[in-house]
């Protein structure tokens, strides 16, 4: 059976995207993006929200990890075209091969019997798709970068509490600190 698996990269004070929508403060130093693409050589596969996807798809796919990228990067880029993706919405009409479709309304379904179907990890991304989907996630990963930057999209815009139990910590030399959290 699969897990589902919530992690997103964040500000120190919980926000994924600044107040103007941008994540450039969110540039992994060397060490923690090594750490991810070991991280995603485990992923059996991608769940993300339209924006997540855009923000991912065409860099990792034509403009990042080409001749000339660290191979970091390169390595990275491999690793995320190898893995199917499933993204989630109600907009999009076209996608390109390795990317599967999944509208909204259908998501809760979907998203159940891949975990039914697919022994590994789900890795999903987007925090509207991820509070929408709250009840079927089996941990959340928070990757924190040592940047304030004092609003913008949280993590994860959900209004009821949810308590969590922490089961891995880890730093970074770069100041990176990842937690990994499951339900108790």
């Amino acid at each position: 059976m699969g897990k589902v698996i919530y992690w997103m990269n964040t500000s120190i004070d919980g926000y994924i995207e600044d107040p103007d929508g941008g994540m450039d403060f969110l540039d992994p130093a060397e060490d923690f993006h090594q750490a991810a693409n070991d991280e995603v050589r485990r992923i059996a596969a991608f769940l993300f929200g339209r924006r997540l996807y855009e923000a991912m798809e065409k860099p990792w796919t034509q403009d990042l990890g080409g001749e000339g990228a660290p191979a970091i990067e390169r390595e990275f880029a491999q690793l995320y075209k190898q893995t199917p993706r499933y993204v989630f919405s109600d907009t999009l009409q076209t996608v390109p091969d390795g990317v599967t479709i999944v509208r909204r309304k259908d998501a809760v379904s979907v998203v159940t019997r891949l975990k039914q179907e697919i022994d590994g990890t789900l890795q999903l991304g987007g925090p509207e798709l991820a509070a929408s989907l709250l009840d079927l996630i089996d941990e959340f990963w928070v990757c924190a970068f040592p940047v304030i930057i004092g609003g913008g999209k949280p993590y994860l815009p959900v209004k009821e509490e949810l308590r969590l139990r922490l089961v891995e910590h880890r730093s970074f030399a770069s100041g990176i600190m990842f937690r990994r959290y499951v339900r108790p």
